[in-house]
């Protein structure tokens, strides 16, 4: 599903996915900017994974001093340096379209794929994959939470989040609304349920459990606390020693 939102769901398509959303949704997105936001400390250096055309990023930076490095779209591949805020992300669209907001002046965005990440280890204190993302790159989950603990430093940390299971019927009526408006294909109702949400075209959204999240942190044998967040998000917070 990783193409998917490469090829057809990048760039303004994508923005429209977030602007279209309920109140509910908009709580839900910005109660996940909040908990990143809380645990970020001056000087830290935060990678975001799949980082789209900047929206996270954006409200990351607006919250304290940017950085200094400027922004680009090669793949790195040692430590980076004078950024303090780093995104990377599969589509070149939504990230030429970062790249033309102010909001991410500062901000340094690669193209560069979230399982094999083009980074020397232990080079961030905070790496955070939020929206669903351990879900939709089209990547085995333990391959993705390995690469994210190999960057960052001891005593950092690690957050991915799911969608909590009593935020169903708002995702659902979200996802709805961007079929209607040809967003998304078409929800298939007949396969559509208990948290995987499929559409005719063939994109397929699924999300972690509690347990799912404990047995791929057990995997890497490192220590995972599991909050739930506004009633809509599942975090896992991965402490790297």
């Amino acid at each position: 599903m990783g193409g998917y939102y490469t090829e057809k769901l990048s760039a303004e398509r994508l923005r429209e996915v977030y602007a279209i959303g309920s109140p509910a949704v908009q709580a839900y997105l910005q109660g996940e900017i909040d908990f990143v936001r809380e645990r970020m400390r001056p000087g830290d250096r935060i990678l975001e994974l799949g980082c789209g055309y900047g929206r996270v990023l954006e409200a990351l930076a607006s919250g304290g001093a940017r950085g200094a490095g400027s922004a680009g779209c090669a793949v790195e591949d040692s430590a980076p340096t004078g950024s303090r805020l780093w995104g990377i992300d599969t589509s070149l669209a939504s990230l030429k379209l970062a790249r033309r907001s102010p909001g991410t002046a500062g901000v340094r965005l690669a193209t560069m794929d979230a399982g094999r990440l083009g980074l020397r280890d232990g080079v961030f204190d905070l790496v955070a994959c939020i929206q669903n993302g351990i879900s939709s790159f089209a990547i085995d989950p333990l391959t993705l939470m390995r690469e994210a603990v190999r960057v960052t430093r001891a005593g950092g940390q690690v957050l991915f989040s799911s969608y909590a299971a009593r935020f169903w019927p708002h995702r659902l009526a979200w996802f709805g609304a961007q079929a209607a408006r040809g967003l998304l294909g078409e929800i298939d109702d007949q396969a559509t349920g208990d948290g995987v949400i499929v559409c005719k075209d063939g994109f397929r959204a699924t999300t972690l459990t509690p347990e799912d999240f404990r047995r791929l942190a057990g995997a890497l044998s490192t220590l995972a606390e599991i909050r739930e967040v506004a009633d809509s998000s599942l975090f896992c917070i991965l402490s790297v020693d």
